[in-house]
């Protein structure tokens, strides 16, 4: 696959600025469920296969932005970008003095000793990609798998394409170990509420071992900011289950075709997501808080 072109001169994320910040107070405690940190890049080199570039993003500008927004804890996403080197991640958490957690990529034939080390270093679950042009094992693996991360602790983290979730939903539903849905399962919000795949997505949350990430209103969105045709599909699943959705910024927004979305717009949709100050908590303090085991 060919590489995107260099790109470590674009801004990691769009200024909140003109905007004062987001209007929106997050409660006390609040997690950002999904980010990722890029760089330096003199000290963390991309996999040699890499299939983008990403702007320099490291954890000192992460922190800064968590600071204003006024988030407590946070879920380190280990990037494609640098393969099974996990160390960006590593460090980020390492950082944070307990304050963060990561999750990794790992191969499913991951020595136990390299799990083991991982997990002493807050490291509390395996991601991986179920999406075009994203290699992999296949999700029969993964399942299997999955045994190796229930004796640890850990949950597996899955990044779906839409029309990938009926064929995988009755294999994910076996997983020993809980199983965390990234993005809303990466739905198209033009194709509305009955459309196939999210009906597919609903039906699979009625297994209690399936969590999902109400974040990526914007990857999901074709009308663009405020994204009205996607903030419906979130508050669905805040509204019908509750008690196994958190929420993430997605910072800083990599692979993203249009403009680079601003994280106050994003913050401010949670009015909408989840309306009630209680609905809220769950979603940003509670859920993530038992989840993750802060």
């Amino acid at each position: 696959m060919q590489k995107a072109p260099d790109d470590f001169s674009r801004p990691a994320s769009s200024c909140c600025a003109e905007l004062n910040g987001p209007k929106l107070a997050l409660p006390p405690g609040s997690c950002d469920a999904h980010f990722h940190v890029f760089g330096p890049s003199t000290r963390f080199s991309l996999a040699p296969e890499h299939e983008y570039t990403p702007p320099e993003a490291p954890k000192e500008m992460l922190f800064a932005l968590h600071g204003q927004f006024g988030f407590s804890h946070g879920v380190v996403v280990q990037p494609n970008c640098y393969g099974y080197d996990n160390a960006v991640t590593v460090d980020t958490v390492a950082a944070s003095s307990s304050a963060y957690c990561g999750i990794a990529l790992v191969p499913v034939t991951v020595r136990d000793s390299e799990l083991k080390r991982l997990d002493a270093a807050g490291i509390r679950g395996a991601r991986f990609h179920f999406m075009t042009g994203r290699a992999g094992p296949a999700i029969e693996e993964v399942m299997a798998f999955s045994r190796r991360l229930a004796e640890i602790g850990w949950h597996l983290q899955l990044q779906i394409e839409a029309a990938r979730l009926g064929a995988l939903a009755s294999n994910i539903k076996r997983s020993a170990t809980p199983v965390m849905i990234d993005h809303m399962g990466r739905i198209n919000a033009s194709l509305g509420l009955d459309q196939p795949a999210f009906q597919t997505l609903l039906e699979m949350m009625t297994d209690k071992n399936i969590w999902v990430k109400v974040s990526g209103i914007d990857r999901s969105t074709r009308q663009g900011p405020p994204y009205a045709d996607a903030v419906p599909f979130a508050r669905k699943l805040v509204e019908e289950f509750g008690d196994r959705v958190v929420w993430g910024t997605d910072w800083p927004h990599v692979n993203h075709a249009g403009p680079v979305p601003n994280d106050c717009v994003l913050i401010d949709c949670l009015a909408e997501i989840a309306p009630s100050e209680a609905r809220r908590w769950a979603l940003l303090v509670d859920n993530p808080r038992r989840f993750y085991r802060f």
